[in-house]
């Protein structure tokens, strides 16, 4: 039994060391790349599919043949006798199944080159290989020129989901998709200073890297092709389909803490606070020089589904991080990045049933634990010394879930239709539980540990989606339309008693104020809170439990009136059963004034429906800053106190979207530049702090979410890249910018304050998500067994307003990454890096401590944390 076990082996060990690679470029006949080509190697379910440039990698066995297919081109077939097989398709004859849908067109012959509209397709594969980035935000923010992201602190749930946007827009302006399939929200809803204040929007990073093939960002408004959130644009994840391939990857980095400045007391540091668990500690140490640490684990697999291309890719990734800790002033003693632990599963599936129909289905489930400090707890009523002496940092841990599922047939007839139906459903869950904190009021009898509750959201959506090309109109035509009926539901649930609650001195909760009190702490005499000290949690007061639904039609066209004319139009109705009914339209065109050289622009309107979360979110907290903790409540749009104040009821953003660009190819050398303008009306903000203490609610100020302001963005994204290969030596340059200005024409307050209602503060914060430019400059090189790679990102100047109403200026810096690998076998390859090189800091504020999250810096686009230094083993069998 064992040597048949050896035997065995040994037959796979010579299979695998059988392989060779094979890579190359594949090209239409204008020499114009071909991104999404289908590349298989025949006989068997290996394939792989090419990246915006046209490029492409295979592992096949010795002497097999390499089949190079694409919608609307004719099929290839090639050996491989040579490791570089090179390929040009031509426009003629074509599949009908296995052909890749490109977003921003619903023409399956449509590619990135030559649509109407700016598309990046990111190969995730080339780019998880070649930076030590960890989650999806991270890489987006270095590869694609208008998408920004940025850890934040001090920003309760937003310490834990990172916002994300794309052209300075919120976070709930961009749609994604995952196999062109929408995708759920995040429940959660950012409230402090924050990119996308007062958004809601997707997490991104619940979705496992290693899971996704490629990635496809629409930089142009398309509410008239896809619905609400799709102002901004539209990001559609595509999931691996390989099969018989075992890939993955174990990366461990770090971050190298030499953050130096001068605290308040007189010392100079190169950490941040040491604390323990609990919050305690301000000492600073030399000793601690790396923080941060963090251990990603993941891996992706494929099986053959019967013997027609079914297929189904599995992926699971483990990530664990630990916190950092950077300098911070006397009320913020755990200023630094939350910790993480996660585990993702991802599934990908499709079963042929016919030539000409198959069933998908696809999905996964993500879990993260998280842990994020809170503003210290120093002295006075709010620090119970027989517990923490001296003070203590409450700490807002959260276990955050995300479910999701989706699945249909595809077909097509046999005059031609293409039909998809599909049901996809997802539902986001954050439940909040806080540690290392008291309720103040209860005193000695205090737990140090709350369930503070949550929230939830989960969304529900069916497609029927139809199209048909004929390439007998004009010199081709593209009819697209459908509908989609989606149901929403918003849900808040309340933590335990203690997390909420204020104790009278009997230790009784507090119902009626005129006969119970408080206790009273000794040394200020002020009367002690209530609630969990970081976070209050959610009281029965809070809970919602709201739904809605939405019924879209839509009809999509395109027309190649000549072979160098393109025109494209499209139409959506919406109707949402809690706000009403709206009507979008795009029409986008492209001129070919050469081989090498194509001119395109669009004109549509957008809308964006608000998000439930604005809707009826409601919250108690304290708000810190330098200057002591102030109790705040968010008041729901539906709410007696919000109408008092003058709120008007929520009604959906609207927008303008018009676009002008154009790309070139030559030979080696690619080019995109695109300008755009966008004007937003009635966009969703959260107010200032108002004066509520007439109102009797336990709180001294309040504030809520309002169509508040009208906006202008206009700016230009450029994708500039070439590659070269000379004898084993293989260059690559690619430069991505984006120039970004947003104006904010009006301020809709009616007869409020604007100063409070959205003065230069709230200002500032809007502003700042849209920064005036970020530039990338990105270099690799490859030779045998050798790689490397060396990036340059230069972040422009932000400007924020902290609490005393002065500017905080962080002006433009540039980070440099840089990461090295070698194969140390067919199968492995080891790679070091480290993302910010150089330890590279946002300028540091004043003394007063004034910023938003308390730290001597605000959470600006380059981060916070500094230096990050990794290594990674990949392997592929």
């Amino acid at each position: 039994m064992k040597k048949i076990a050896l035997l065995f082996l040994l037959l796979n060990a010579s299979f695998l060391f059988a392989q060779k690679e094979i890579s190359g470029v594949v090209k239409d006949d204008s020499g114009s790349p071909l991104p999404g080509v289908n590349i298989v190697e025949k006989g068997t379910n290996n394939g792989v599919s090419t990246d915006m440039a046209g490029t492409y990698k295979i592992k096949v066995q010795e002497g097999a043949t390499i089949v190079f297919s694409y919608i609307g081109f004719t099929k290839v077939e090639k050996g491989t006798s040579s490791s570089k097989v090179d390929v040009v398709l031509s426009e003629e004859g074509g599949q009908t199944l296995q052909e890749v849908q490109i977003v921003g067109s619903r023409n399956a012959k449509r590619t990135v080159v030559n649509s109407a509209v700016p598309i990046d397709v990111i190969n995730v594969r080339d780019v998880t290989t070649q930076s030590g980035k960890l989650e999806i935000n991270e890489l987006l923010q270095y590869v694609a020129p208008s998408f920004n992201a940025n850890k934040q602190s001090g920003s309760d749930g937003a310490d834990h989901v990172d916002p994300a946007s794309l052209r300075g827009l919120g976070p709930d302006q961009t749609l994604v998709l995952i196999n062109g399939k929408r995708r759920h929200q995040s429940s959660l809803i950012n409230l402090f200073g924050t990119r996308g204040r007062g958004n809601t929007g997707t997490d991104l990073n619940a979705i496992p890297a290693a899971s996704i093939k490629r990635i496809e960002i629409l930089r142009d408004g398309a509410a008239a092709q896809y619905g609400s959130d799709a102002i901004a644009g539209v990001i559609n994840i595509v999931l691996n389909d390989n099969v018989d391939e075992l890939t993955g990857s174990i990366t461990y980095g770090a971050f190298n803490t030499n953050a130096k400045g001068d605290f308040l007391d007189g010392t100079t540091n190169t950490d941040g606070y040491r604390l323990d668990q609990n919050g305690n500690g301000n000492s600073y140490g030399k000793d601690q020089s790396f923080d941060g640490g963090s251990i990603k684990v993941a891996a992706n697999y494929g099986v053959a589904v019967g013997d027609k291309g079914g297929y189904a890719n599995f992926t699971t990734e483990y990530l664990n991080k630990n916190k950092t800790l950077r300098p911070g002033y006397d009320f913020r003693k755990g200023f630094g990045e939350a910790a993480i632990q996660g585990f993702n599963l991802f599934g990908n599936f499709a079963m042929p049933i016919s030539d000409k129909t198959e069933f998908y289905a696809f999905g996964g489930r993500n879990y993260r634990d998280t842990d994020a400090y809170a503003f210290t707890r120093n002295d006075g009523e709010r620090v119970v010394e027989s517990i923490y002496p001296g003070g203590y940092s409450p700490r807002i841990t959260s276990n955050i879930l995300d479910n999701s599922f989706a699945a249909g047939f595809r077909t097509e007839t046999a005059s031609g239709w293409k039909i998809d139906i599909s049901n996809a459903y997802g539902q986001n869950l954050f439940h909040y539980y806080i540690k290392g904190t008291i309720n103040a009021s209860l005193e000695g009898a205090s737990p140090t540990e709350f369930d503070a509750g949550g929230h939830s959201l989960s969304q529900n959506t069916t497609n029927f989606d139809f199209s048909k090309n004929y390439s007998s109109v004009l010199n081709g035509m593209n009819i697209a339309f459908g509908a989609e009926f989606r149901t929403e539901n918003f849900n808040i649930f309340a933590g335990e008693e203690g997390s909420y609650s204020t104790y009278d001195t009997n230790g009784r909760v507090i119902i009626d104020p005129a006969t119970q009190t408080a206790p009273t702490d000794p040394i200020t005499g002020e009367l002690r809170p209530g609630g969990s000290q970081g976070f209050p949690g959610y009281s029965p007061a809070n809970k919602v439990d709201k739904s809605r639904t939405n019924l879209s039609l839509y009809a999509d066209t395109e027309f190649d009136i000549t072979n160098s004319l393109l025109i494209s139009g499209a139409v959506r109705y919406e109707n949402y059963s809690d706000f009403g009914s709206t009507v979008n339209g795009k029409i986008a065109a492209r001129i070919k004034a050469s081989e090498n050289f194509n001119i395109r622009g669009s004109l549509s309107t957008g809308f964006r429906a608000p998000s439930l979360a604005q809707i009826y979110y409601n919250l108690r907290f304290t708000n810190f800053n330098a200057s002591g903790a102030t109790e705040v409540i968010l008041s729901p749009n539906n709410s007696p106190v919000t109408n008092a104040f003058g709120i008007q009821k929520l009604n959906e953003e609207k927008a303008v979207n018009a676009s002008l660009g154009f790309t070139a190819n030559f030979g080696d050398f690619t080019a995109t530049v695109d300008g755009y303008s966008i004007k937003v009306k009635d966009r969703i903000v959260l107010t200032g702090y108002f004066d509520a203490s007439s109102f009797n609610l336990g709180v001294s100020e309040a504030q809520f979410f309002t169509n508040g302001v009208d906006t202008k963005t206009t700016g230009l994204d450029l994708v500039l890249n070439w590659k070269k290969s000379f004898g084993d030596s293989k260059f690559g340059v690619t430069l991505v910018g984006n120039i970004n200005d947003m104006k904010i024409e009006n301020v809709k307050n009616g007869n409020l304050d604007e100063a409070i209602f959205f003065g230069d503060r709230e200002k500032a914060f809007l502003l700042a998500s849209a920064p005036k430019s970020k530039f990338g400059l990105n270099l690799n090189y490859s030779k045998n067994k050798f790689d490397a790679g060396l990036a340059f990102t230069n972040f422009s100047k932000v400007v924020l307003v902290d609490y005393n109403d002065e500017d905080d200026v962080y002006t433009a810096k540039t980070i440099t990454d840089l990461t090295l690998g070698y194969k140390l076998s067919k199968s492995l390859k080891l790679s070091v890096g480290s993302n910010n090189l150089f330890n590279i800091y946002p300028d540091k504020q004043d003394e007063q401590g004034n910023t938003e999250a308390g730290g001597y810096w605000d959470s600006v686009q380059m981060g916070f944390s500094g230096a990050y230094y990794y290594a990674r083993l990949g392997f592929n069998f």
